[in-house]
């Protein structure tokens, strides 16, 4: 965000985003610093890398909000270890689905095996499903994010309540990009052995 001279806000206009890109990239790009000393070179090279991890980070709005939280509150990619509690039996019975298939194909038993294939299909649709309304629920959290940080440069005087409004929306922006990990985890072990 200070490298392209951003506020912290999730949702960020694209196109301001690409012209400040594209300006400093122009004042920092190597090419301009060939007849330079080496330290000055290499000062451009770090700072042009710098800039296109910049860029990068917070041209993807899941990356930037990752990003957001790990500057706020930490590492925002805290791999589940258990389901979470509103799946936990839908995953159970998956993974016995999972292990029932892996059988299936191990003993050759073809009509099982369609049978399981087309269940956990069914299963991986659910768990994408899932996973779409997890990403809209962080898109309401961006919003809320950003919301809390107009609050914040607007106020005449210290509000009391915004660090703790911040810290919640942080909070759940943290659970949220969990149990999203989780289930991408178990969407790949799905499609990895259905395969």
């Amino acid at each position: 965000f200070t490298c392209l001279g951003l506020p912290r806000l999730l949702n960020i206009d694209i196109g301001t985003l690409e012209a400040k890109f594209y300006e400093l990239s122009r004042a920092f790009h190597p090419d301009f610093y060939q007849n330079k000393t080496d330290s000055e070179q290499a000062i451009s090279l770090g700072n042009s890398a710098l800039l296109n991890t910049a860029y990068r980070t917070l041209k993807d709005p899941i990356q930037r909000a990752e990003y957001l939280l790990r500057l706020e509150a930490g590492s925002a990619k805290d791999i589940r270890t258990s389901p979470p509690a509103d799946l936990f039996e839908e995953i159970l019975a998956l993974q016995e689905d999972l292990e029932e298939y892996r059988s299936a194909q191990a003993d050759q038993n073809q009509a099982g095996l369609e049978q399981l294939r087309a269940r956990l299909t069914a299963d991986r649709d659910m768990l994408e499903q899932r996973q779409r309304e997890m990403e809209s629920r962080l898109f309401e959290l961006f919003a809320k994010w950003d919301s809390l940080q107009g609050r914040q440069s607007q106020a005449q005087q210290a509000d009391p309540h915004l660090r703790e409004d911040k810290d919640a929306v942080l909070k759940e922006m943290r659970e949220v990009f969990s149990n999203r990990t989780y289930l991408r985890n178990i969407v790949n072990d799905l499609v990895a052995t259905t395969a």
